[in-house]
């Protein structure tokens, strides 16, 4: 059971107190026709364009579920979902970069009330990737640890404002824990253009690195070891009344991939009603696409699909936060057992997505999928590049909840 013990005070509010998840979901909705006709150009340039990152700050989607004691809108798990859905379906590889970064003040919770102070400032600007692996190393010395380290795909860092990892400490004694979570400032690491791939392209998803830098205690996080983040944080210092900081954070962090493949098929849907309502087959009987029995099959299985995966990943933000609630209130553990099975719903999503966009992509014509350029490719390339990230794979979260069913270790 988590007791929270008390709530922090501030005097940081929210740029717009009055603001509804109705108001924000309808603000993501109305960027999409921008977004896709910036889609093209966010992959050409390997980032998301200045303007419209600065849209998204301005809109208050980096706030999402941001502490409101810190300026943040604290709104539920699953209005940040949607909203990274609605973001997606305009383009995914912008819908990465902010619920990668977005997403990220629940991990900002495991730090001291120091730390996070010092992160949120005075205006509540808060912009902090992730990246894990591989660990680096930190060196206690007084006051802190000297850390050094290399971490692939930061996605988001060029548009930072910190960044936060992971570090095995080199102390040798039981005294210090194995490992420690790292939070710093983007001036304070090196960034490195290394992000050269054919899915995600405009994500940025540079490496980060630094050398022998000193890091304060208090920016720092004891872990119970090395591994995947969804197994390891402790939890944090309880300064929030709300239990969503003190959930385990592997199933809402799934989630947050999850919400861009669901969007991008959804996406790659409006796409494809598209496709059919203007072509028609070229053999005879020369129909309309959009009234041939096959391709109606063809859209009525990809919408299926969409409509479950939404459903679904919506349903485990609100699963998310039940089970934080209960676990504060001593009804019910977040133990491994929920948070494993939490964990697969985001991943089916994906699966989900996927074999949508798979139809899509096969049955809507050379010229609409394959040719260069067509948005349904990039479509495929992005949601295809997502499911090879080690947090996302189904079999092998699926063994694990299964082991941990059985015993078997």
């Amino acid at each position: 059971m988590l007791n929270v013990a008390r709530e922090t005070t501030s005097t940081l509010f929210p740029p717009e107190p009055d603001l509804t998840p109705e108001t924000l979901i309808a603000r993501a909705i109305a960027l999409r026709p921008l977004l896709r006709a910036r889609q093209a150009e966010c992959e050409a340039n390997g980032n998301v364009p200045a303007d419209v990152n600065q849209q998204l700050i301005d809109a208050g989607f980096y706030r999402t579920v941001q502490p409101r004691a810190f300026g943040g809108y604290e709104f539920t798990p699953a209005t940040f979902y949607r909203v990274m859905m609605e973001i997606s379906r305009g383009c995914s590889e912008t819908a990465w970069v902010l619920a990668l970064t977005a997403g990220h003040p629940l991990v900002a919770a495991f730090f001291s009330e120091q730390a996070q102070r010092e992160a949120y400032g005075t205006t509540g600007q808060f912009r902090a990737p992730t990246a894990f692996n591989p660990p680096g190393t930190a060196v206690p010395v007084e006051g802190g640890y000297r850390v050094t380290g290399r971490w692939v795909s930061a996605s988001g860092i060029d548009h930072a404002t910190h960044f936060m990892t992971l570090a095995q400490v080199q102390s040798g004694t039981s005294e210090k824990p194995s490992a420690v979570l790292v939070m710093m400032r983007k001036d304070e690491i090196d960034i490195i253009d290394d992000w050269h791939v054919m899915g995600m392209q405009g994500t940025g998803s540079k490496s980060a690195a630094v050398t022998d830098h000193f890091v304060p205690l208090h920016r720092t996080a004891p872990t119970k070891g090395l591994g995947q983040i969804t197994q390891i944080v402790l939890p944090g210092p309880r300064i929030h009344a709300n239990p969503m900081y003190y959930g385990r954070i592997g199933p809402f962090m799934a989630g947050e991939c999850a919400a861009v493949a669901v969007g991008a098929a959804r996406g790659a849907l409006d796409l494809y009603e598209e496709v059919l309502r203007s072509k028609k087959q070229t053999h005879n009987p020369t129909l309309e696409m959009s009234r041939d029995p096959e391709f109606l099959h063809h859209y009525g299985k990809a919408l299926t699909k969409v409509v479950t995966a939404e459903s679904a990943l919506l349903r485990a933000g609100d699963d998310f936060l039940t089970y934080a609630r209960e676990d504060t209130a001593g009804i019910a553990p977040f133990d491994l057992e929920r948070e494993l099975r939490l964990s697969l719903i985001p991943l089916a999503c994906i699966d989900m997505a996927w074999e949508a966009i798979d139809i899509i992509y096969r049955t809507a014509g050379t010229s609409s999928s394959v040719k260069q350029g067509q948005p349904i490719g990039r479509y495929l390339r992005n949601v295809a590049t997502i499911r090879t990230h080690p947090l996302l794979q189904m079999d092998r979260m699926a063994m694990r909840a299964a082991k941990n069913t059985f015993g078997v270790t």
